[in-house]
């Protein structure tokens, strides 16, 4: 991989991050993800 690469991955992991922690914790739950998964949700995602 390349640098321009792992930005992107990273903007994508954030990103994901950020819209997952908009959502509430029933919407969460109806997902399967809790909130202090999120982070784990997001790496996952990439």
């Amino acid at each position: 991989m390349n640098i321009v690469d792992n930005y992107r991955r990273w903007r994508m992991y954030r990103k994901t991050v950020e819209q997952l922690s908009y959502l509430s914790d029933a919407q969460l739950n109806d997902i399967g993800i809790n909130r202090s998964s999120i982070q784990q949700a997001a790496r996952r995602s990439l």
